[in-house]
């Protein structure tokens, strides 16, 4: 049989998504970021500490966060107790609280030495980078969750965005609250960021009383 006539082998590749968690990132429980937290503080981690405690209580989109400047956040020698920036994808501004512990941990990141002069709040290493990228805190979620012993493919940079949301929506039900908190022009993205359905409709029915 002249090798013609064999039939062409190919190889099998497995599929990019085995072993992943495909869909909507989960946001972090309570008790993930004080794990966390405590982690980053123990092993001295002090811009990771700031980067995640920034990255909670803004609930900015990784491209807004990593492109934050000092003047954004720090203002008259002291860290704000609120900041707003323009967001990039929707050009529309959004404000957020900065809660103490994390006035506390960017202070501590401000008064490094590699942050002398630095026009932003987290810079690159490398000459030609200004600020870190967005893959690079995509790696740095990675290393934070799996710290802690989480399935890192469930996880990601929108897990920080979502996780203070998720939990203000639990205590409230207030949609519109977290639409204002996330910059959202419309509901209807709120609604599908946070996967409300009839079950969290029907449990905050259920909490109100007349």
């Amino acid at each position: 049989m002249s090798t013609s006539n064999l039939p062409a082998i190919r190889m099998r590749r497995a599929p990019w998504n085995k072993g992943r968690i495909i869909g909507q990132k989960r946001p972090l429980l309570p008790k993930h970021v004080w794990a966390i937290r405590v982690r980053l503080e123990l092993s001295k981690r002090v811009r990771d500490l700031a980067l995640f405690n920034m990255a909670i209580d803004s609930k900015l989109r990784g491209c807004d966060l990593v492109r934050l400047r000092v003047v954004d956040v720090h203002a008259a020698g002291q860290v704000k107790e609120r900041a707003s920036v323009i967001q990039r994808k929707t050009s529309q501004p959004v404000r957020f609280e900065i809660t103490e512990g994390t006035r506390t941990s960017l202070q501590d990141w401000l008064n490094m030495p590699i942050m002398q002069k630095s026009e932003f709040l987290w810079p690159g290493r490398i000459h030609d980078r200004p600020h870190i990228g967005t893959r690079q805190y995509a790696r740095l979620v990675r290393d934070w969750v799996e710290s802690i012993g989480l399935e890192p493919s469930a996880y990601g940079t929108h897990s920080m965005r979502r996780t203070k949301v998720a939990q203000i929506y639990r205590k409230t039900g207030n949609l519109r609250a977290v639409q204002l908190l996330l910059g959202h022009t419309k509901m209807d993205s709120t609604v599908r960021y946070l996967g409300v359905d009839l079950e969290d409709a029907l449990s905050i029915s259920e909490s109100v009383e007349i």
